[in-house]
């Protein structure tokens, strides 16, 4: 850099005639794009993979952008929820040097309804097909909803043909009958419509519409963790998502209406500063437990107006946190005890979004819950790593694994049934 320097002192006409070098693209191979699109009420995040016919998945582009359309989980302002989406997906684009017009999404909120559901048919001893499979999943989803539901998923968790259980594939198997348990995850019709609307306004077609804790655990969770039994905890902006998997299937998920704007608000409020300077103090100075932070530690306090920042305790502030951070644990402990399946969680617990930054975390996590529990980010994939290396890329990056296995996890009589779903919004937008 310093000859560089020394050569334009001391020939400035050469310099003026330099000319800008040309972009050069980001060189990708010739895996499959799928793109995921990670909706949320703090940001907005894309990201598009590479998948190779060996299954490895290449991350090459990484966009983000403010959400400020979405109130827990759900849009509110059509018109700012485009504008960010069509910004995460052009910085995207950009790093990845290609255009993206299919997108996988996220969906979240307490109008997510998930429960189980048991569906038989007879097989007269014939040998089972995918004809077989197909229909008594149908015979399972048979059920009834309110009007303003919409089926998102299927998730068949096990099969039984006559007395044998714990089947994951009956493919090729003979009986009298075949059962099967499924869980089926159920949306707000509206919500739906609303986020439909925002990607279409922004030019992308939705490939899938998935729950974000489904997708968080293709990115974070590992096999053998989820067949000896593991909660997923994907604390984000607006909303906490659980899910509880056990013998390699999804057991239990629900939504809570907290999360780490609920911390923000907090701290806004207790130290009298802007929301944009609570969260910047959130993360550098906050924690979950406030018995680790030392008491004579003092921060400066942005305050509103013209006023000069105050001097405030970073104990004081953590106790803000932490009386906020141990509320949303405890709810979800109390929903983990009731679903059933706490005695079944014997991996533990794996916590990640954007809360799961928070300083000591896992140690207020471990009190609440009493049993191990780890941060994660995602694993499993290649290229730009780095840019993806956080809780808050768990998401859309398990959109991209999902979207990579999509015909596999999706039997073809939930296909029929996405379909129907995006014509019927399609209509209506």
């Amino acid at each position: 850099m310093e000859e560089l320097d020394i050569k334009v002192a001391a020939e400035p006409e050469e310099t003026e005639q330099v000319q800008e070098p040309e972009r050069v693209e980001p060189s990708r191979g010739t895996g499959e794009l799928v793109a995921g699109l990670d909706i949320g009420t703090t940001k907005i995040c894309a990201v598009i993979g590479e998948v190779f016919e060996d299954g490895c998945v290449n991350i090459i582009g990484v966009g983000t952008a403010a959400s400020s359309g979405m109130k827990k989980g759900v849009v509110v302002n059509i018109e700012a929820t485009v504008k960010a989406i069509r910004q995460a997906i052009d910085s995207a684009s950009d790093m990845a040097g290609c255009d993206i017009e299919t997108v996988y999404v996220g969906i979240a909120g307490t109008h997510i309804k998930g429960f189980n559901s048991p569906g038989i048919i007879a097989i007269n001893n014939q040998q089972i097909r995918q004809k077989e499979i197909q229909a008594v999943i149908h015979a399972a989803q048979t059920v009834k909803i309110s009007d303003n539901q919409q089926i998102i998923h299927v998730l068949p968790q096990e099969y039984m043909v006559d007395d044998h259980t714990g089947i994951q594939n009956p493919l090729g198997m003979t009986g009298v009958r075949l059962a099967t348990n499924v869980h089926i995850v159920t949306a707000d019709v509206t919500s739906l419509h609303n986020l439909f609307t925002s990607c279409t306004r922004a030019g992308l077609n939705v490939a899938e519409v998935v729950l974000e804790s489904v997708a968080s655990s293709r990115a974070v969770l590992t096999p053998d963790e989820m067949e000896l039994g593991v909660a997923l905890l994907d604390i984000g902006g607006g909303t906490t998502d659980l899910a509880v998997f056990c013998n390699g299937t999804i057991k239990y998920t629900w939504e809570l209406a907290l999360g780490g704007n609920n911390l923000t608000n907090d701290l806004s409020v207790g130290l009298r500063t802007p929301l944009q300077e609570a969260e910047m103090l959130k993360y550098k100075y906050g924690g979950a437990v406030s018995s680790l932070v030392k008491e004579n530690h003092i921060i400066e306090v942005p305050t509103v107006g013209d006023r000069k920042a105050r001097k405030v305790s970073q104990r004081v502030m953590v106790e803000i946190l932490e009386a906020r951070i141990e509320e949303i644990l405890q709810v979800v402990n109390k929903k983990i005890c009731s679903s059933g399946y706490r005695n079944r969680i014997n991996a533990g617990m794996v916590i990640t979004g954007g809360t799961a930054l928070l300083a000591n975390v896992v140690d207020m996590a471990e009190q609440v819950f009493d049993m191990p529990v780890r941060i994660s980010f995602p694993q499993g994939v290649g290229g730009r790593v780095e840019d993806v290396e956080s809780p808050r890329c768990t998401t859309a990056v398990g959109l991209v694994l999902y979207g990579c296995n999509d015909k596999d996890i999706v039997p073809d009589e939930h296909e029929g049934l996405m379909s129907r779903m995006r014509t019927f919004l399609k209509n209506i937008i």
